[in-house]
């Protein structure tokens, strides 16, 4: 975590109306060009899941969630049927998850634990420590690579699952903290900045952000008509586009991009 950035956040004392998020969106995203997506088509999503990761395996959603007691991982179409799920126990908080091979990983928030799952059916096989806390997972040049809410993505070995190196994320000379949600498409990762509605669009390896996706008028409107749903969060590649959604968001939205 950019424990500075936090430090100043929590010592503000911003005027009644402002906007954290937008905020955070002028002190720290303010040179890579912002880009609104086209939304081409939407589908129901559970407003009862607190979305920590998601992505395709063929045309079935993986979602994982998060929230002590609240935190599992389903298998569902995109009309809306869970055709598998497992729960966590209730003193871990969900975090991200991807699929490698036969196993899924999900990781959890502050248990320095992640988990690991039979890919289909759902099973628990396993577990393993993180060395931070767990925010978004995702896969890339034969490695795990995580969030943890810094501006730093750990590349984690499978097998051993050791750090291996890290990635710095920046925009310009700024660091670009509070990275969440992960998703890879070839040398392009896509990550969630936690409390705003954009996502970075980042080259691979070299960590620099090269535009974001502002779903910001998006998100307002969600929450304007659902006044329980919380940010953006949630990234799936189906093979030629993007879907997106957020923590107790009523719709996933097919994007074009």
């Amino acid at each position: 975590m950019n424990r500075t950035l936090l430090l100043v956040i929590r010592s503000l004392s911003l005027p009644k109306g402002s906007s954290l998020v937008l905020f955070l969106t002028s002190l720290v995203f303010a040179e890579a060009p912002h880009v609104v997506p086209t939304i081409v088509d939407s589908v129901s999503h559970e407003t009862t899941h607190f979305t920590q990761g998601l992505f395709f395996d063929g045309s079935d959603l993986i979602e994982s969630t998060g929230q002590y007691g609240g935190s599992g991982l389903y298998r569902r179409t995109l009309e809306g049927k869970i055709l598998d799920s497992a729960r966590l126990a209730e003193r871990y908080f969900g975090e991200g998850s991807v699929a490698v091979g036969e196993d899924i990983f999900y990781l959890t928030w502050k248990s320095k634990k992640a988990f690991i799952y039979n890919r289909k059916p759902f099973r628990s096989k396993g577990e393993f420590r993180i060395p931070t806390e767990g925010w978004g997972l995702t896969y890339w040049h034969d490695a795990l690579l995580m969030s943890n809410g810094s501006n730093e993505l750990l590349k984690i070995a499978l097998g051993g699952f050791y750090v291996t190196g890290t990635i710095s994320v920046t925009d310009g000379d700024k660091p670009v903290p509070m990275l969440n949600e992960l998703e890879v498409i070839g040398n392009t990762l896509y990550a969630n900045i936690w409390q705003t509605a954009l996502i970075a669009v980042i080259e691979l390896p070299s960590g620099k952000v090269v535009k974001y996706l502002d779903f910001s008028a998006k998100a307002k409107e969600v929450k304007k008509r659902n006044p329980s749903a919380d940010v953006l969060n949630g990234i799936a590649y189906d093979g030629k586009n993007l879907w997106v959604t957020g923590k107790n968001w009523p719709q996933i939205y097919k994007i074009k991009f």
